[in-house]
């Protein structure tokens, strides 16, 4: 398997588990000290968050992926240029807090390091 299929395959299941919530699946798929950074906005409140390494970004991941239910996923683009990874995707998420539904489009720039995430920065806004 060549760096690109490698790192899209990575990719594609770092999806999937987000989707189907399995939390220890998507931890496999980020370095112990990776950075995980969520700059986006949602229709009253912007929202930016930053973890570095696992002690920090574990906790965020666990209560994102508990907090919210994602569906109807779909990737738009995907860009690999070496260690380098744009994702453009879509997926209606559920607040299990509000009890709402919003389709949000998504961009993660995402570095790969020894075969794993080592950084990862989503944008999102709600449609």
């Amino acid at each position: 398997m060549t760096d690109r299929q490698a790192t899209e395959q990575l990719l594609r299941d770092l999806y999937a588990a987000r989707v189907s919530g399995d939390v220890t699946a998507v931890y496999e798929k980020f370095s112990q000290d990776a950075r995980f950074q969520i700059a986006g906005a949602s229709h009253s409140t912007p929202v930016a968050v930053r973890a570095v390494g696992a002690a920090e970004y574990r906790p965020l991941l666990a209560i994102m992926i508990k907090t919210f239910k994602l569906s109807d996923e779909q990737i738009l683009s995907l860009l690999i240029d070496g260690t380098k990874a744009a994702v453009h995707w879509r997926a209606k998420i559920f607040s299990r807090l509000t009890g709402t539904a919003v389709v949000t489009e998504l961009v993660d720039m995402i570095e790969i390091r020894d075969g794993r995430i080592g950084s990862y920065v989503e944008f999102f806004a709600p449609q």
